[in-house]
C-alpha cells in the first residue's frame, strides 16, 4: 500500500505510477485515489456485481486491492461511497497511455498543440471521455478541478511527462462542462486557479472558467467563398469596416450586447448595403476587462463568450462567407495581462514571459511580454494564429503593435531595455517569430492574409521572407494616415503651409503593400471623432470629411474604415455605448454615409482605383505642386491602357470656375463621384457631369480638360470607353 504523503495533490507528480490497476504475479491490483469516499468498490461498468472491495491505506484517501473476474485491459468501474451516496465512474487512471497520446504528437507542427492539447474530447477504453494536457513544467502539483468533481483539486491529479506537460483523461465528461487547473508552484505553494491556455470556451466573470468544447460538431456551408477568397488579393478591392462588436448597436434596452447570432442578422447586411469588402473585427479572443476592447487577452483559443458560443461565432462567419464578405480579426501576439487565472507566472514561474521586466514587462499597456526566444511560446503563438484560420474560417489577420515586438527600446528610456547580442535595438527572436508565422500562415492557408500595424520604417514588412521581409502580406500606412489628418486638421487658410502632408506619401507608396487605415485608435483618447477632427462651420466640417473620405478612396492602398466613419459620428467613440444612429434623421450625416457608400461602389467596380493599387504603373501625379491654392489632383490607372480616373481635390472653401487640368489621353471623362453633391449634402456647386478632352498640354500632359472645382471637394472623372460608357 502507499500513504497518503506520496499521493497527488500532496504532491506526488505520477499519479499513474500509483493508481489504476497494474498486473501483478499475485493477480490484477488496483489502487483507487478518492480522499473524500468512506468506501470503494469495483465493478464493470453497467453491471451491478461488485467484483471486489477494495482496503482503505491506513491513511484516508487511497483503496487498493486485488480483483479477480477482471482482465489486464477490460475497462473497470470505482463504486465509491461518499457522504453514504454513491457515485458511479470509470476510473481515470486505467487509461495512461491514452492520456499519454498527446505528448507523443504535441511538437511535431504547431497545429498540434491545439489539436492535442487543452481539453480533448475522445474515446477511451469505448467510452466518451476528455483528455485534459496543460503544459506547467516548474509545477509540483497540477489537478484539473470543475462542475464534475465539485471543484475539489483532490480528486483528478495529473501526471507530469517528460515534456513538462500534465496530462489525465477523465471518462464520462461531455461539451459544456467547465473546468480549471488547480497549480502549486516548485515549493509547493497554491497558485490562483488558472483557466485552461488553450481552452475552446471561456466563461466571463467571476468564474472565468473553461468550458469543454467540441470543434467537430459545426457544419461549415462556406466551401464555395473558401474556395476563390484569395484569388488576386492585391488586384481586386478591399475595403475594410473595422468594428467593435460590443459597441457598433446595442439592443434597445442597452443592458447586452447583441449576440453572435444577432449580429448576423444586422451588421452583415449593413456592411453589404454599404458596399464593404471585409470586416475586420476588434480583438476576439477571450479577454476579462471590457475597457481594454480585446487588446488585453486571456484566452487566446477561445472567441469572447461575451457575445454567445464558438458556435454562435462560426454561424457569424459562416454567414459573412455566404455574402461574399471576408472577415480578418485582430490578433494580439505583443502581449497579456496579468490577471490571475492567465498566462501571467502560470506555474509560479514565467514560463510565457521574459523574466527580466526590462523585456518581459510592457511599461504602455501594463501587461506581460512573451518569451520570443523560447520554443513553447514560439509553438503557442504559431499554433493560436493558425488555430483562427483552421477551426473558424477566418480570412485574414490583422497583427496589433508588430513595433512593440521589433524594438527592445519600445517605450523605453535609456537604461530601461536590453540590448541584443549586437548591441542594437532590434528583437531579434521577435522577429524570427514573425517570419515563422508568415511562412506557416501562408504555407497552410495561401489564400489568407497577414497584415501588420506597423508604426515605424522598418524595412520589407510585406515581403517575402526569403527576400528578406518579415512576410507579412499587407502593411497598415501610419504614415500617410498621421500626415494627412495633420493636414485635414488645419484652416484651409494655413494648409498651403503643410501641402506636403497630402502629397509626401507617395514617395513610399510601393516600398510596401499598404492598407489606408481610420481606425479605431484615431477616434479615442480624448482625439475625438473624424467629423470633430475637421475645422469650420457646420458645413465646412462635413465637407472636409468628404473630400477627405474620396481622397483615401482614391489614393493607392487598401482601404480601412473604422465603424461611424461612415456616416460622420460626431461623438468620440465610447466602447460602453452604442453608435449614435440617430444622425443618420439628419441630412448632414445621412449625406456622409451615402457618399461611403457612393465611394465603395466605385472603388469595387471601377478597376483603375484597385487593380493596380501596390504598383507605380497605377498612379501618376498631374499636379502635386499647387500648395498656394490646395489643389491635388492625380490619376489612378488600371491594367488596360485606357482605364483612367483623373482626382482632382480642392481642399479650400473657394470654388474655382474654369479650372484646367491636364490629362493623359483624349476623350470624354464623365464625373462619377463629386463629394459636393447636393445628395451627400454639398452645395451642388456644378452640374457638369463630362467634358471633352482637348489637345491643350497643360500640367505636363498632352491633353486636358477644363471644369469647375466645388469648394472642399472631391471628384473623379473617369475616362469613358466602350466598355464603361453605359455605366
Amino acid at each position: 500500500m502507499h500513504s497518503k504523503q506520496q499521493l497527488p495533490w500532496a504532491g506526488c507528480t505520477l499519479p499513474f505510477d500509483i493508481l489504476g490497476a497494474k498486473k501483478t504475479p499475485e493477480g490484477l491490483h488496483i489502487c483507487v485515489w478518492r480522499p473524500d469516499a468512506e468506501r470503494v468498490t469495483i465493478s464493470k461498468p453497467g453491471a451491478g456485481k461488485v467484483l471486489a472491495t477494495l482496503e482503505e491505506d491506513e491513511t484516508q484517501g487511497c483503496f487498493a486491492g486485488y480483483v479477480k473476474g477482471l482482465d489486464e485491459n477490460e475497462v473497470y468501474q470505482v463504486n465509491a461511497c461518499c457522504d453514504g451516496h454513491w457515485i458511479d465512474y470509470i476510473d481515470p487512471y486505467q487509461f495512461k497511455d491514452e492520456a499519454y497520446h498527446a505528448v507523443h504528437f504535441i511538437d511535431h507542427t504547431p497545429q498540434n498543440l491545439y489539436r492535442q492539447g487543452g481539453a480533448q474530447i475522445i474515446t477511451a477504453g469505448g467510452y466518451p471521455a476528455v483528455r485534459f494536457c496543460v503544459y506547467a513544467p516548474n509545477a509540483s502539483a497540477v489537478s484539473v478541478i470543475g462542475d464534475f468533481n465539485r471543484w475539489d483539486a483532490r480528486l483528478h491529479p495529473m501526471q507530469k511527462t517528460d515534456m513538462g506537460y500534465w496530462v489525465v483523461v477523465v471518462p464520462g465528461l461531455e461539451s459544456g462542462e467547465r473546468y480549471k487547473y488547480q497549480l502549486k508552484d516548485a515549493s509547493g505553494n497554491g497558485l490562483p486557479h488558472k483557466a485552461d491556455p488553450l481552452g475552446y470556451q471561456a466563461e466571463q466573470y467571476p468564474s472565468h472558467a473553461s468550458v469543454i468544447y467540441d470543434h467537430s460538431d459545426y457544419q461549415w456551408q462556406d466551401s464555395a467563398w473558401m474556395t476563390q477568397r484569395g484569388e488576386q488579393r492585391y488586384h481586386k478591392p478591399m475595403s475594410i469596416y473595422e468594428v467593435h462588436l460590443g459597441s457598433w448597436r446595442k439592443p434597445e434596452d442597452d443592458r447586452r450586447y447583441l449576440s453572435y447570432r444577432e449580429l448576423a442578422q444586422t451588421l452583415i447586411p449593413y456592411a453589404k448595403e454599404m458596399g464593404y469588402t471585409h470586416l475586420e473585427l476588434l480583438p476576439i479572443s477571450e479577454y476579462p476587462f471590457d475597457g481594454s476592447w480585446g487588446y488585453q487577452p486571456v484566452g487566446l483559443f477561445a472567441p469572447t463568450s461575451r457575445f454567445g458560443t464558438p458556435d454562435d461565432f462560426k454561424y457569424f462567419i459562416d454567414k459573412c462567407h455566404q455574402a461574399n464578405l471576408g472577415v480578418i480579426i485582430d490578433w494580439v501576439p505583443a502581449h497579456f495581462p496579468e490577471d490571475g487565472h492567465g498566462l501571467a507566472r502560470f506555474d509560479g514561474s514565467p514560463i510565457y514571459e521574459y523574466d527580466d521586466p526590462r523585456k518581459g514587462w510592457h511599461p504602455d499597456w501594463n501587461s506581460c511580454i512573451y518569451d520570443y526566444g523560447k520554443d513553447t511560446v514560439r509553438q503557442f503563438l504559431i499554433a493560436n494564429a493558425l488555430f483562427w484560420l483552421d477551426k473558424f474560417h477566418v480570412d485574414g489577420l490583422r497583427v496589433d503593435a508588430v513595433a512593440s515586438m521589433l524594438y527592445l527600446d519600445y517605450s523605453r528610456k535609456e537604461g530601461e531595455w536590453i540590448p541584443n547580442v549586437d548591441g542594437g535595438n532590434q528583437n531579434y527572436e521577435a522577429i524570427s517569430l514573425l517570419r515563422w508565422m508568415n511562412e506557416a500562415v501562408y504555407r497552410e492557408y495561401p489564400s489568407a492574409m497577414t497584415i501588420a500595424e506597423e508604426s515605424t520604417s522598418f524595412p520589407g514588412v510585406s515581403r517575402p521572407v526569403n527576400a528578406g521581409g518579415l512576410g507579412f502580406g499587407f502593411k497598415w500606412n501610419m504614415g500617410w494616415m498621421h500626415d494627412s489628418l495633420h493636414f485635414m486638421s488645419k484652416d484651409p487658410a494655413y494648409r498651403r503651409y503643410h501641402h506636403g502632408e497630402m502629397t509626401f506619401s507617395m514617395v513610399y507608396a510601393f516600398d510596401e503593400n499598404f492598407v489606408l487605415p481610420l481606425s479605431h485608435d484615431e477616434v479615442v483618447h480624448g482625439k475625438g471623432s473624424l467629423l470633430g477632427k475637421m475645422p469650420g462651420d457646420e458645413w465646412q466640417e462635413a465637407a472636409n470629411l468628404r473630400a477627405y473620405a474620396a481622397f483615401m478612396f482614391a489614393h493607392p492602398g487598401k482601404k480601412l474604415n473604422f465603424m461611424g466613419n461612415e456616416f460622420g459620428q460626431y461623438r468620440e467613440w465610447n466602447h460602453d455605448s452604442s453608435l449614435d444612429w440617430h444622425l443618420l434623421d439628419h441630412a448632414k450625416h445621412n449625406g456622409i454615409q451615402s457618399l461611403h457608400k457612393a465611394l465603395n461602389d466605385v472603388y469595387t467596380h471601377v478597376p483603375a482605383l484597385h487593380a493596380l493599387d501596390h504598383s507605380p504603373a497605377g498612379f501618376g501625379w498631374i499636379d502635386h505642386d499647387n500648395a498656394q491654392q490646395s489643389v491635388i489632383s492625380f490619376v489612378r490607372r488600371g491594367t488596360a491602357a485606357a482605364e483612367q480616373v483623373l482626382i482632382v481635390c480642392n481642399m479650400t472653401p473657394m470654388p474655382r470656375d474654369n479650372f484646367r487640368v491636364g490629362v493623359e489621353q483624349p476623350g470624354t471623362y464623365a464625373l462619377i463621384i463629386n463629394t459636393d453633391d447636393e445628395k451627400y449634402w454639398g452645395s451642388g456647386y456644378t452640374s457638369v457631369k463630362a467634358v471633352e478632352a482637348c489637345s491643350q498640354n497643360w500640367n505636363g500632359q498632352p491633353f486636358s480638360i477644363e471644369i469647375s472645382l466645388p469648394p472642399l471637394a472631391t471628384v473623379y472623372w473617369r475616362l469613358v470607353t466602350e466598355q464603361n460608357n453605359d455605366k
